[in-house]
């Protein structure tokens, strides 16, 4: 038999989960950027690892190992709907931050025209994030072992699981042996393992908050079975997600990773947790309208980013000394970092330095050139 929640722990429940969503999303945004400035400010060393040595970039992972922490607890406490959704402040955070730490100053007609989508993607990301917040799914269960195995045998569950796996077979195929590079496929394919992840993160992180309660949950064979499934669909996610920087800009993918995931954990939270059994039409449609506006933000607020350039270095010869330099036309030091599977550090470029690379070459003075001809190599003798 199935333990739900009544309305009031149901709530209590809820309000846990997306404060310690909110929270955990707000944090790693914050400790990716904290991440980047260390790496901006080590530009151009020849020691790859020498950002492993400042305080800066342990302090931002400290901050994104608690951040993730939270994300994982959360799933705990409120549906996927929630939290896979609340995602989107993430973006909002990272938004936030590249405006504070701006370095250029612009006239107020500038500022809006340059980053007037920015604001209006945070406007719209805030109204939904309250809409789905307030109309979303209110209905907990317990996950206890008995529960999570009593869900993976339903038919409902085990036909979304058919359809998912035939249909990333099916993109899987075109994707390996037709070439088919193309960003909709991927992101499809980190989308459908990301339904994967979230039912499992959730399944997972109910049993150990029950365990931690006192009852015991880890004994039973379906918590190593979500484990391991919860460890394989993480790395088959990150693998799929370093392909598609690789091949598309990485703003782009933001927002349409952020869309699809969501539109798909909240499809697999309803399917396997039965989330929405209990809602009206009136809370599911506000719950969509909110979730919509959550797309649309995310997707102006990445749209609006600046693409970044490529290495393009060219070398000019100082006129005074004679010396070489290599020049850098805007290479951001820190690789992005779109692909956590928070779904945000959608850190702005904005607010970095571009990088120049030093080059230290012992050349002697334009002035220490001898112009004496008696010491000019001699010509040639002629035949």
């Amino acid at each position: 038999m199935m333990d739900f929640s009544s309305n009031g722990d149901s709530y209590t429940d809820n309000l846990i989960g997306t404060l310690l969503a909110i929270f955990g999303n707000v944090l790693v945004s914050i400790s990716l950027s904290i991440q980047k400035y260390s790496h901006v400010k080590l530009a151009g060393t020849k020691d790859l690892r020498a950002f492993y040595r400042t305080k800066t970039w342990w302090c931002g992972f400290v901050l994104i190992c608690l951040g993730e922490g939270a994300n994982f607890v959360s799933y705990a406490f409120a549906p996927i709907a929630i939290i896979a959704t609340l995602n989107a402040v993430s973006a909002l955070t990272s938004s936030i931050l590249g405006l504070i730490f701006l370095r250029e100053k612009l006239k107020p007609k500038d500022f809006a025209k340059r980053y007037g989508l920015s604001f209006l993607g945070s406007i719209l990301t805030i109204s939904g994030t309250f809409l789905f917040v307030a109309f979303g799914p209110n209905a907990h269960e317990k996950l206890q072992a008995e529960n999570i195995v009593t869900h993976l045998v339903g038919w409902p569950v085990l036909l979304y699981l058919l359809l998912e796996i035939i249909t990333f077979c099916l993109l899987l195929y075109f994707y390996k042996q037709h070439n088919a590079n193309y960003l909709v496929i991927i992101l499809m394919l980190v989308a459908l393992l990301s339904s994967v992840t979230v039912i499992t993160v959730k399944a997972v992180s109910g049993m150990l908050v029950l365990t931690i309660e006192g009852n015991m949950q880890l004994d039973y064979p379906i918590f190593s079975v979500m484990c391991v499934c919860m460890v394989a669909s993480v790395v088959f996610q990150a693998r799929f997600l370093s392909q598609a920087c690789k091949l598309y800009d990485s703003s782009l993918i933001a927002g349409v990773n952020y869309i699809l995931s969501t539109v798909f954990a909240v499809l697999a939270g309803a399917v396997f947790y039965i989330e929405f059994r209990n809602e009206d039409i009136l809370h599911i449609c506000m719950f969509l309208l909110g979730s919509a506006f959550c797309f649309l933000g995310v997707f102006l607020i990445t749209k609006n980013r600046k693409k970044t350039k490529t290495f393009e270095p060219y070398v000019t010869m100082d006129m005074v000394n004679g010396v070489p330099t290599i020049h850098d036309k805007g290479l951001f030091v820190q690789p992005d970092t779109n692909g956590s599977f928070s779904y945000g550090a959608l850190v702005n470029n904005d607010g970095a330095a571009p990088a120049t690379l030093p080059v230290h070459l012992e050349q002697p003075p334009v002035g220490s050139i001898s112009t004496d001809p008696s010491r000019s190599p001699p010509n040639l003798k002629e035949d």
